[in-house]
């Protein structure tokens, strides 16, 4: 396209006052143009002259309003600001009109079916017959709009094909369809969209709490890694401090044996300085007698000096010396019993401490207890009564356990981790544990084994021999080193582990692995029978005391 300096000069089209393009130019009587305002305010500062020929003036002159003038600087100014339009982007809309460098549109036109940028798109705006036209913001491949059996305008929507159509259609192919105008159409597809992006919205939201999910996994994950980091730190400073114990007492021994024999060889020197004291003195009081002439002398002093001094036999005396062989082999074996014991005491600790994070409050369900069993009001501690409860007292619904003295918690469990502690101390007989939601209740003969629903683990006979055991098919017999008094339950479903552990002492007690849960799990109790008098003691829920 050609500038509009090849064919109008700029100059011609600017004010001399404020060298800009002139806007409602007027012409004074030497012939000269200005801006009105710009002349006007030249006058009301300055003397009544013209600012290029110096023309004086007695009077201010009346000045003419320039049409022509005005007119063309409209039309270069319009001409000067499509040249300062940059070029359309490769991803934007470009002008129809444009012939060689191709500007940004600005509207599209759906009559004429072309683009336009703002300089060609003023005869829309001003031509009476193109302001009918409908223009939209611009849009590529306005051919797509045109009905390409009929080359119409698509204006029409057939409901009945889901499509849009141009008039000639709706008399054609579509004469019997459902047609509506492409407005209305817009608005049931809009209904149809905002439910789309209400579902999307909810998936968003959905994605959006799993990706908190899954970082707030991460971060448990985390604080496990720095938990057992910590612990590992702790075994591992307790270890070294054992080690270091341990080789102060070897080296204690060693130098106490050291000690010993510096002390004998110390005195049995002392000894024979004093005797080889003694024996030279004697030496010389010999020596002086074989050197006298006084014979009358060494007749006289001869039988006391004749014979050596009393003195030890040494010849039967030794230095004991202490054996080192076997110290270091001791010291080893003795050290490995005390890392063991150190070692196993501190992973106790550190496992108990990370089940009891998951400690949950659980309280008894009096509608799943046997009628025999009595509940405290709190719901946290279970026993059987002394005498006889009549079934009336009770209503016999079918969560209630009966003819076992059974009875599970309120809360259930069907995903993640929990632990809970119960007192056991002063009972002979009781059984705990986990079961599932669809045990049968009702059953006169129950064994109490994972296939059946049931983790728990049992004391019986404990008056007098403590015979701890885990409920399973066969019974596996415990190891218990003393009487438990409180036991600790851990249950991580996804795992499929159920752990029992010795609150005391920290120890774990006995594991139920590569259980497969797919219903709801509650806790079970079963205080056992009075034992003629010697098992009245409650099980009791207790608060856990987090390990240090």
């Amino acid at each position: 396209m050609a500038s509009a300096s090849s064919f109008l000069s700029e100059e011609q089209f600017l004010c001399s006052i404020c060298l800009d393009v002139f806007t409602d130019p007027v012409t004074i009587p030497c012939g000269h143009n200005y801006c009105k305002n710009c002349i006007t305010h030249y006058w009301d500062t300055n003397l009544r002259q013209c600012p290029l020929c110096k023309k004086y003036f007695k009077k201010r002159p009346r000045v003419f309003v320039n049409t022509c003038l005005s007119d063309l600087a409209d039309h270069f100014r319009k001409l000067e600001n499509s040249y300062k339009q940059e070029p359309a982007k490769p991803d934007e809309v470009s002008c129809d009109i444009c012939t060689e460098t191709k500007l940004k549109a600005l509207k599209s036109c759906l009559v004429c079916l072309a683009s336009y940028c703002e300089t060609h798109l003023e005869p829309h705006q001003r031509v009476s017959a193109f302001k009918r036209h409908k223009l939209i913001d611009p849009v590529k491949n306005l051919e797509d709009i045109m009905c390409r059996k009929h080359d119409r305008p698509l204006k029409l929507f057939c409901k009945t094909d889901h499509m849009c159509v141009c008039q000639f259609c709706t008399e054609s192919d579509h004469k019997l369809h459902q047609i509506i105008s492409l407005e209305d159409g817009c608005e049931g597809k809009k209904a149809e969209l905002g439910k789309t992006e209400a579902e999307v919205q909810q998936m968003i939201q959905e994605r959006q709490m799993k990706i908190q999910e899954v970082r707030h996994s991460v971060d448990l994950s985390l604080e496990d890694a720095d938990r057992e980091i910590a612990d590992s730190v702790q075994v591992c400073t307790a270890l070294s401090s054992c080690i270091e114990r341990s080789q102060a007492e070897v080296v204690d021994v060693i130098e106490e044996k050291v000690t010993t024999t510096r002390k004998q060889a110390e005195s049995f020197i002392k000894e024979l300085q004093q005797e080889i004291t003694e024996l030279k003195k004697r030496s010389s009081e010999l020596q002086q007698l074989l050197d006298t002439e006084d014979h009358l002398h060494l007749l006289q002093n001869f039988t006391s000096i004749n014979t050596p001094p009393p003195t030890k036999d040494w010849s039967k005396v030794t230095i004991h010396q202490p054996s080192y062989a076997g110290t270091a082999r001791m010291a080893v074996a003795q050290l490995e019993k005390a890392l063991g014991k150190e070692m196993e005491k501190k992973l106790n600790d550190a496992e108990l401490r990370r089940v009891q994070q998951y400690a949950v409050d659980v309280t008894l369900d009096p509608n799943s207890a046997n009628p025999h069993l009595i509940l405290s009001e709190d719901g946290k501690r279970v026993k059987k009564k002394k005498k006889r409860i009549e079934n009336r007292l009770l209503p016999d619904n079918t969560q209630r356990f009966s003819p076992y003295l059974f009875v599970l918690g309120k809360q259930s469990f069907s995903s993640g981790r929990f632990y809970y502690e119960v007192e056991v101390k002063d009972k002979t007989r009781w059984n705990l544990g986990v079961a599932r939601e669809s045990i049968d209740r009702k059953l006169d003969s129950i064994t109490r084994s994972p296939n059946n629903g049931y983790w728990t683990i049992c004391l019986r006979n404990g008056n007098t021999i403590s015979m701890y055991y885990a409920a399973a098919e066969p019974a596996v017999i415990l190891s218990v080193r003393e009487k438990l008094q409180k036991v600790g339950v851990f249950v991580d479903y996804e795992e499929g582990l159920v752990s029992f552990y010795d609150v005391e002492t920290g120890v774990n007690i006995h594991s139920f692995i590569g259980c497969t849960f797919t219903e709801k799990l509650y806790p079970f109790f079963c205080p056992g029978h009075t034992d003629g008098g010697k098992n009245l003691a409650p099980l009791i829920i207790s608060p856990v005391n987090y390990r240090d």
